[in-house]
């Protein structure tokens, strides 16, 4: 059930990116739950593999080349999703960046079970 509930939030976080950012447009919920869908397998398989192989540049960059990283990751989505459009690096960079603040937001409300032990 948890599993559910962040998605529908991560997919209205995607559908207000197209009003707080140029370059996005999510044409309806559909479209942004199947990006959120898509994101969330990507990120759990692919990102990690990314992440280790681009380690020594993401050491010299303090970090910052990962939201080079998550914005490549969203561009890829993107071309995948119908519906779903992102202009360029910038705009999925941004994304991700909102993303993230609804993926922190969700966490921070949605306590998991293991937790409270």
């Amino acid at each position: 059930m948890k599993i559910i509930i962040r998605l529908v939030i991560n997919a209205l976080f995607l559908l207000s990116a197209p009003f707080i950012f140029s370059g996005v447009a999510v044409s309806g919920w559909w479209a942004a739950l199947m990006t959120a869908l898509f994101l969330g397998i990507i990120n759990a398989v692919i990102r990690p593999l990314i992440i280790l192989l681009t380690l020594p540049i993401n050491i010299l960059t303090l970090g910052l080349f990962t939201l080079i990283i998550n914005g490549l990751l969203v561009l890829l989505v993107s071309s995948i999703v119908k519906g779903f459009d992102v202009s360029g690096l910038g705009a999925a960079i941004w994304l991700s960046i909102w993303l993230w603040i609804g993926s922190w937001l969700t966490n921070y409300l949605i306590v998991d079970d293991k937790n409270n032990s």
